[in-house]
């Protein structure tokens, strides 16, 4: 047991990047893997936020966005964008408890779940776009809030909803995940967000770009909590807890809401 060990698990379970040395997944290893999501998110942002910098070096923020997004979506694998597109089928479906569960453990996907993929990602590029042109490289570091917060509140939804299927499926292994996991990870995540508001300083930007950034990484962590609490408790409700899926279509709507509120206080609409 090894905190090496639990971080490579992690990186492994959420991610594409080539780590090493994560263990066999038994139950207590993703159990304690969840300490270091957001340190997986923070990796896939500061990605995304380097090659969001190259490409806009070379190409318009439109093809910049795509690129940036192409690699953001390479770097997870697509899995939560397949929890996104079940979760779709399933709640958009308006069927019985059970019948919407046996939906999300098809492994076709419907025509809700494309269309709910397509507007997503379209979503996702906008803003990404928004946010390349409307800003300089030195708040690009900001990209790391998103992945970092959006991955956060997946432990916490761990952490404080029921699984909806009991002792099946992938969610049964983080069942009654204890608090002192989710403390852990926020610390992580607040952290990280820190080191992300104060990287364009370090880079060379003007002081007085400060307190933007600072708005955004105390924000960031609000608009999770607020908007996570809204979706997990209505989904919740509906299923009677929350699934791997679910968790992964959290993590995805998240994501763009956070990037919507990065372009917003870029824009000082906030």
């Amino acid at each position: 047991m090894s905190a090496r060990e639990d971080a490579a698990a992690a990186f492994q379970f959420l991610s594409r990047f080539p780590v090493k040395g994560g263990g066999d997944f038994s139950r207590d290893l993703l159990r304690r893997s969840v300490v270091y999501y957001p340190l997986v998110g923070a990796a896939i942002g500061g990605s995304a936020a380097l090659c969001a910098a190259a490409a806009a070096w070379l190409l318009p923020a439109w093809p910049a966005a795509v690129i940036t997004l192409i690699l953001w979506v390479g770097l997870t694998g697509g899995l939560h964008l397949d929890g996104w597109m079940d979760s779709a089928d399933a709640l958009l479906s308006y069927r019985s408890r059970e019948r919407m569960l046996e939906i999300m453990k098809d492994s076709r996907v419907g025509a809700m779940g494309v269309l709910a993929c397509v507007l997503l990602l379209l979503l996702k590029a906008a803003l990404l776009a928004a946010f390349i042109e409307g800003g300089t490289y030195y708040e690009l570091p900001l990209l790391l809030l998103p992945p970092v917060w959006s991955r956060w509140y997946m432990v916490r939804a761990m952490a404080r909803y029921p699984v909806a299927r009991g002792n099946e499926g992938l969610a049964a292994s983080f069942a009654e995940l204890p608090p002192r996991q989710e403390r852990r990870a926020l610390l992580t995540a607040a952290l990280l967000s820190l080191a992300a508001a104060a990287a364009p300083l370090a880079l060379g930007a003007a002081s007085g770009t400060w307190p933007q950034h600072l708005a955004a990484a105390c924000l960031a962590p609000v608009s999770a909590v607020l908007c996570g609490h809204f979706a997990a408790r209505r989904i919740s409700s509906r299923l009677g807890g929350l699934t791997g899926d679910v968790y992964g279509a959290l993590n995805e709507l998240l994501e763009v809401l956070l990037l919507l509120l990065l372009v917003l206080l870029q824009k000082g609409l906030m």
